[in-house]
């Protein structure tokens, strides 16, 4: 399914709204709640099987998913602050909690991500420029790997700064 091309244009969910959405080992949704279906656009039937990818911004920096994939893939939960684009080419930014799904043994078998209003404060302060230098260093490579690796030093280095840990930063917002 082609995504349409971004426009400039910024929807909005209610604060009291919970986006969810479950997906396989892979990225591939297997759930979608109806919050999470009206925001992006997409009808259920078009979102379960496709990679949660479907709803990727092009603004958003490569390395902020590798920490994100990294982190629960380790059996970890992460918080992260995500901008998403609709079917229509509108964007929408989320606070996302995702977090394993393990079976009884401790296997992860999945993934799970409630999605929330992120605060306006935070965004325009703090994870707008941040994310903006972040995908400078990308694009400023030529290929993919040199590209997240840049951006995930960036990312990094802006970390370090603070002297917290990325989810001490996250909390900190």
């Amino acid at each position: 399914m082609a995504q349409a091309l971004p426009t400039n244009v910024e929807a909005f969910f209610d604060a009291d709204d919970i986006i969810v959405s479950k997906t396989d080992l892979k990225g591939r949704i297997t759930y979608a709640n109806k919050i999470f279906c009206d925001i992006a656009g997409y009808r259920e039937a078009e979102l379960v099987g496709q990679p949660h990818s479907i709803i990727r911004h092009p603004d958003m920096p490569r390395a902020v998913f590798k920490l994100l994939w990294d982190t629960i893939l380790d059996g970890r939960e992460i918080f992260a602050y995500v901008k998403n684009l609709a079917k229509n080419g509108n964007f929408y930014w989320v606070h996302a909690h995702v977090t394993p799904t393990f079976d009884a043994s401790r296997t992860i078998v999945g993934f799970h991500s409630n999605r929330r209003v992120p605060e306006r404060r935070v965004l325009n302060d703090a994870i707008i420029p941040l994310y903006a230098e972040v995908l400078r260093a990308e694009k400023a490579q030529v290929n993919g790997k040199d590209a997240l690796a840049a951006g995930t030093k960036a990312l990094a280095d802006f970390v370090g700064s603070k002297k917290v840990s990325y989810d001490e930063l996250v909390f900190s917002l």
